[in-house]
């Protein structure tokens, strides 16, 4: 499926991996010279591809398709395979303990199988508009405690990088609200010309994750009043890979975001200054795919 992927993006697959390849090292160097908790996300990281790969529609279907043995020898292996990139920067950058957990772990969540919805309607603080936020809150809820823990935990210990990591990880789980396009009708419902229904789009994805992420953004201001600049340079540097990941989406729609798209995010997390052509590049294209579909 990942080859098929990639020929649909017009590229040869072995190019394809390379490019892929290459991005992720260079964004992985990029976190680790930033920031001293990135062996913290890249474990987070892996486990969290691992989970979407234990989903149990999904090793259901597996299970159905080919036994009980096959589908374990399949999960087994897609997480190995999923696990070695994560696993090898770790041990190169002689996080030895760390590669061994995620390793362990990533064998471990194999044998399981998770279901991404509760059949319990958890309250939202956001309306249905729009439903990316809706929805995505209730399948990640529980990052968010998790992410107010490290915030207090930050700010006993008097570690400001600890508490920007945590509102950096509010954005990070909100960036991937935006990860599956929907439906035709939905977007087709909107009265609205492809700039408005953008803009309103931008615009509530950057009120919604300014509400999540609040609580943590306060508390380092009040706590950390000579690092204002800093603080305020992160959130903006959050709000902006938020607009281009939602613009990005649009510039790929009806279709999925697919790997030109993700190398180019890629490369811009290495170098964010390179978000001020990205930006206006998929806005221009995104403009363009919606036009078949909303009043232009």
């Amino acid at each position: 499926m990942t080859n098929r992927k990639i020929k649909e993006a017009g590229l040869n697959p072995l190019l394809g991996y390379l490019l892929a390849l290459t991005a992720f090292l260079l964004l992985s160097e990029y976190i680790f010279h930033k920031t001293e908790f990135a062996k913290y996300l890249v474990i987070l990281t892996c486990l969290n591809i691992q989970f979407k790969l234990s989903e149990k529609n999904r090793t259901d279907f597996l299970l159905s398709t080919f036994g009980d043995k096959t589908k374990m020898k399949i999960r087994v292996i897609e997480n190995f395979i999923v696990c070695t990139p994560f696993v090898s920067i770790l041990i190169y950058k002689s996080f030895l303990f760390e590669a061994s957990i995620l390793f362990i772990c990533s064998a471990i969540l194999a044998l399981f199988s998770f279901h991404s919805n509760f059949n319990l309607t958890i309250p939202t603080p956001f309306s249905k508009r729009p439903f990316e936020f809706s929805t995505g809150f209730r399948k990640t809820l529980f990052i968010f405690p998790f992410a107010y823990v490290l915030t207090f935990i930050a700010i006993n210990v008097d570690n400001l990088n600890l508490g920007i990591f945590a509102f950096l990880l509010i954005f990070l789980t909100s960036l991937s609200y935006y990860h599956k396009p929907e439906q035709e009708y939905y977007v087709w419902v909107h009265a609205e010309t492809p700039k408005a229904f953008l803009k309103n789009k931008i615009f509530n994805a950057s009120k919604n994750v300014t509400l999540i992420a609040a609580p943590i953004i306060i508390s380092l201001l009040v706590f950390y009043p000579s690092e204002f600049e800093l603080i305020l340079l992160f959130f903006i540097i959050g709000l902006l890979f938020l607009c281009t990941v939602i613009l990005a989406k649009y510039s790929a729609y009806p279709n999925e975001m697919n790997i030109p798209e993700g190398i180019t995010i890629a490369f811009s997390l290495y170098f964010p200054p390179l978000l001020l052509a990205i930006i206006p590049f998929f806005y221009s294209k995104s403009v363009n795919k919606l036009k078949y579909i909303l009043n232009d």
